[in-house]
C-alpha cells in the first residue's frame, strides 16, 4: 500500500475541466497504453498516485514522437510513469528526472531497473531547486509535474538550462477550474497553490521572450517555448 497519496489529496486535480462526455470520449477512443506502461498506469490508479491522464498521454506520445528531443529534464518523477513514457516516445533521448519523496524514489528506481531497457533515464534525488542549480547539461524539452506552488520558483532555473527553441510543459495548472475563480472563494488549504499559479501565469503568458499556450488536457497544461537565448528572469519572480 502506497502511503504518500490518498483519495483526498489535492481533490482539485481530480475534477475534469472539460465536459465529462468529451473527457470519456477522449479517454475511450484514443490509443490505449499496453504492456508495462499500462501496468504502471493501473498501479497508479489503484494507489491514488497522480500521473498524467490518458488524454495527456496521447498528446505526449504525438508531441515527443514529432520533436524527438535529445535531452529531457523532468521535475517530479513519482513512480517514473511519465519518464518511461517519454523514453518510449523519444528513444534517442537522455532523460534527467528529479524527485524528493523517498517512497516515490524507491518505486521509481524499481520501475527504471525493470523497464528502462535502453538506460535512458537518470534519477536525481533531493530538492529540485538545489539540484537544478547544479545541473551542467542543456535540454531540448522539460516537463514539470511537482509542487504546483513552486512552479514559478523552479522555472527560471529550468529556462536557464533549456536551449533556445526548447519547450517546457507544466502540468495541473487549472486546479480543477479554481484558477478562474476569485481568490476569496478558494479554500484556505489551496491558496498557496492558487497564488503560485497566478504568479506563473502573470510571469509567462505575455512574456516577450516566451511563446505560451494553455491546453485543456488533464487538469491543464501550460506550454512554453523559449524564443531567445536568454530570458529576462526579472520578470519571472
Amino acid at each position: 500500500m502506497v502511503e504518500t497519496y490518498s483519495k483526498d489529496s489535492n481533490p482539485n486535480m481530480r475534477r475534469p475541466i472539460v465536459k465529462e462526455q468529451v473527457l470519456d470520449f477522449m479517454r475511450q477512443r484514443q490509443k490505449p497504453l499496453t504492456g508495462s506502461l499500462k501496468d504502471l498506469e493501473d498501479f497508479a490508479l489503484r494507489e491514488n498516485i497522480p500521473i498524467i491522464p490518458k488524454e495527456t498521454v496521447a498528446y505526449f506520445r504525438l508531441l515527443l514522437a514529432s520533436l524527438q528531443p535529445q535531452s529531457i529534464l523532468e521535475v517530479g518523477t513519482a513512480i517514473g510513469f511519465s519518464a518511461l513514457l517519454m523514453a518510449e516516445a523519444a528513444p534517442e533521448a537522455q532523460i534527467t528526472t528529479i524527485e524528493r519523496n523517498p517512497e516515490m524514489i524507491a518505486l521509481a528506481k524499481e520501475n527504471f531497473q525493470r523497464l528502462d531497457q535502453r538506460q535512458q533515464i537518470e534519477l536525481l534525488e533531493g530538492e529540485a531547486l538545489d539540484l537544478l542549480a547544479n545541473l551542467s547539461g542543456s535540454y531540448d524539452f522539460a516537463f514539470m509535474d511537482s509542487a504546483k506552488s513552486k512552479y514559478i520558483v523552479f522555472l527560471p532555473q529550468i529556462l536557464k538550462q533549456l536551449k533556445k527553441g526548447g519547450l517546457v510543459l507544466i502540468d495541473d495548472v487549472f486546479q480543477g477550474g479554481d484558477i478562474a475563480r476569485p481568490a476569496e472563494e478558494i479554500k484556505r488549504g489551496q491558496r498557496a497553490i492558487y497564488r503560485g499559479l497566478h504568479r506563473l501565469f502573470d510571469a509567462c503568458l505575455d512574456h516577450p521572450d516566451l511563446t505560451a499556450s494553455l491546453l485543456p488536457l488533464g487538469d491543464g497544461l501550460l506550454m512554453l517555448r523559449k524564443d531567445k537565448e536568454t530570458v529576462n528572469f526579472e520578470d519571472l519572480t
